[in-house]
């Protein structure tokens, strides 16, 4: 599945639309600074993706720093059978500068 723009994101967040968001960055990253995504970091994914995961189908959203974790996040799951897993493009980091951009 193609993946998303910070723009992308913000319009699914602020309509509240159903989808999966997944922080696969480290705990201390998260708590420094988040979206409200569901925090599983990439080393812990393999082990907890089943447990948050039933439906196979449902577009899940994979973020990190940059978009290079969430990147490998996002092929890992691929591999497990998710078919609609989209990364953030830019991650983090791209959210944020997009939101200075506007002030």
């Amino acid at each position: 599945m193609e993946d998303i723009t910070v723009s992308e994101l913000r319009e699914k967040l602020e309509n509240k639309e159903d989808f999966l968001f997944i922080d696969v960055r480290e705990e201390w990253e998260y708590e420094e600074d988040n979206l409200g995504a569901l925090n599983i970091p990439l080393g812990q994914l393999p082990h907890q993706l089943k447990d948050y995961i039933k439906d196979r189908n449902k577009e899940i959203v994979v973020q990190c720093r940059s978009g290079a974790r969430s990147g490998n996040a996002k092929k890992y799951m691929e591999t497990q059978g998710f078919n609609k897993v989209r990364n953030l493009l830019g991650g983090m980091l791209a959210y944020r500068a997009m939101e200075e951009e506007e002030d």
